[in-house]
């Protein structure tokens, strides 16, 4: 798997979780730019979606089986984009909130989407 993809996903998932949770403390609900900042990380978990798949048919083996990283990889390209709807659904503090929330759970799945593809060294 392209390490530098998942650290870049990773660490802009926490920049957004910092960001929207300032929001959240300082009683804001999101803003446009919240939106462009989730547009962001969600390309690139898409581009990770795209670059694992092409891992894949390319021949290589993730550690723990393919449809694992395969379902991993899709929920990181879906947690954002669920948050974003639940965000507008939700006008308060609470929307911010939840974007937050989502990004800490996509910093996570990243973590755990290295480990399954072998790079936490087994």
């Amino acid at each position: 798997m392209f390490t530098p993809l998942t650290v870049a996903v990773a660490v802009t998932a926490l920049a957004l979780a910092a960001w929207c949770g300032h929001a959240a403390y300082r009683d804001q609900p999101t803003k446009d730019w919240h939106f462009i900042g989730m547009a962001l990380v969600t390309v690139l978990a898409l581009a990770q979606l795209v670059v694992g798949v092409v891992e894949l048919a390319g021949g290589g083996e993730p550690d723990e089986g393919s449809v694992v990283f395969v379902s991993y990889l899709l929920g990181c390209a879906c947690a954002i984009p669920a948050v974003a709807f639940l965000s507008l659904s939700e006008r308060t503090r609470w929307g911010s909130a939840t974007v937050a929330a989502g990004a800490v759970v996509l910093a996570v799945l990243e973590v755990r989407l290295y480990d399954i593809w072998g790079g936490g060294g087994g």
